[in-house]
Order: C-alpha cells, then structure tokens, then sequence
C-alpha cells in the first residue's frame, strides 16, 4: 500500500504541471518551489534523528540521491523534444525489467517464476494503456534520452536502499530532498524563472506538488521499498500511468477507454500476483 500511495503521488505530478501551466507556472520554477518547500517540512519530520547522521551518508543522500532525482527528470522532459508522451511513457515504464534484470545480474535479489510472470502482466497492462510506439521511425536521440532515464531510474531505485541504511524514510527524504533542491533552485536562478509573484492557483499546485507529491510520497515509498526489495517495488509502481490515466480524464478531460480499464486489471493482477505468498517446496 505504501508503494502504491507512492505511485499516485509520482502519478499526480504530471497532471498538476498540466494545470500549473495554465496558470504561468514554468517548469523550472516549479520544480525549484516543490523541492525547496519540501525540504524543512521533511527537515521537521526527521527531527532530531538528523543528529545521528555521518557527514560521509549525509553527503551521499545530498550529492547522489539529489543528482539522480534531477537526472531521472531531465532525460525524461528532454526526450519530449522529439518523441510524444504516449511514447515516453512507454519507454520510460520498461524500468521495472531493467530492474529485474540488473537485480538478477548482480545478485541482489531472487528473481523467480511470480516476479518474471507478474513483470510481464505489468509491461502488459502498460502498453493497454500507453500504447506501443508508432511504428514510423523514432528519432534515436528521444529514444536514448526516454530509456537512458527508465535505465537509471532502475539502478537508483536499490541505490536508495542503500543510501538509505539504517535512516528513516523521512531522515533520508529530507538529504535527498535538499539535494534536488540545490540543484532546481541554480537552474531555474540561471534561466531566470525563479518567481516569486504568482497566480494563487499556481501556489497552490506548487504547495500539493511539495507536501503530497514529496514529502508523503517519498516518506511512503522508502518504507515500501524496504519490506518489499527493488523487484516487488518497481513492478507494483507500474500502478502510476494508470492512476494517471484516470485522473488526467477527471482533471483535465483526457480520454481513458477500454484499454486504461483493461490495463489497469492487467497491472492489478501482476500486484495481486506479487502479494501471493510462495508455496513452499
């Protein structure tokens, strides 16, 4: 459940730049506020286990953590230039197979039967609802920049793990986080769209982006990768284009037929299908 909250907080975001964007919010501001309202609220949250904290871990979640965050996002925007968002989101939802594959490479974690069959429900479910790629030729360069970020989002997902070590979900948020932060902030100072005044419909995405799409979505998803490893975590986030695809036709009045109602049973079965408890031999 935790993993799935997260997934509709990552799945929120989207739909909320939409509506940002008519109201004048750019993305490089927005980015910038969400992070940096985020970070004290996580900072507050954390308390005073941030005491405890080695400056060689804090350093790590800031540098690392906060790098990735931007990387992930980057090469994702970057890559509409040349390709749609039906086929950036097909591309970019073949992280969990990359995360099979490199839990499998390197030894982390077991990779059976279920987790291979209800990977292949997810993947399934999400071409229902994305769609597969046009078959007319696809400029190399989307395609580089869309899997590039689906293939780092999968080594960073056991990444955080990692990092994360014995923190709390919201002590860790909070390094990674402020990392981010630092990051947009320069970004959006550099391109000179770090406002201040704005439309109150703006703040207000902007206040959702950073309580409800950060703070509690990070807070969750740590605490559901850590019971669940990075297999179980990835395939069940495979929930997000389909939240998406249901709240883009509430909010925004976006199209959501036969095909979003059968993926989202596909990707449903495939979490259904992870919460079975192995026989044993």
């Amino acid at each position: 459940m935790f993993v799935v909250l997260a997934a509709c907080g990552f799945g929120s975001i989207s739909v909320l730049m939409v509506v940002g964007q008519r109201h004048g919010l750019t993305l490089a501001s927005a980015m910038a506020w969400r992070y940096l309202l985020a970070t004290p609220f996580l900072l507050a949250i954390a308390g005073r286990a941030l005491r405890a904290v080695s400056a060689r871990r804090a350093a790590a979640l800031l540098v690392i953590g906060g790098l990735g965050q931007v990387a992930i996002s980057g090469l994702s925007l970057s890559a509409l230039k040349w390709i749609d968002v039906a086929t950036l989101g097909f591309l970019f939802y073949t992280f969990p197979a990359w995360v099979v594959l490199l839990s499998a490479v390197r030894g982390i974690e077991r990779v059976d039967t279920r987790k291979v069959t209800a990977l292949a429900l997810a993947l399934g479910g999400i071409v229902t609802i994305v769609g597969a790629p046009r078959t007319a030729s696809l400029p190399a360069i989307g395609v580089t920049l869309a899997l590039g970020a689906a293939f780092i989002y999968a080594a960073y997902i056991p990444l955080l793990h990692w990092l994360r070590g014995p923190l709390s979900a919201a002590t860790a948020s909070a390094f990674i986080i402020a990392g981010a932060a630092a990051v947009y902030l320069a970004a959006a100072a550099w391109r000179g769209e770090l406002h201040v005044v704005q439309p109150g419909a703006a703040w207000g995405v902007v206040a959702t982006l950073a309580l409800g799409c950060t703070v509690v979505t990070f807070i969750a998803f740590l605490n559901g990768l850590a019971v669940l490893g990075a297999v179980r975590t990835a395939i069940i986030s495979t929930v997000e284009p389909f939240y998406t695809a249901v709240l883009g036709a509430i909010v925004l009045g976006q199209a959501a037929g036969p095909g979003t109602i059968a993926g989202g049973a596909l990707i449903a079965a495939a979490v259904l299908l992870l919460q079975r408890q192995p026989t044993s031999p």
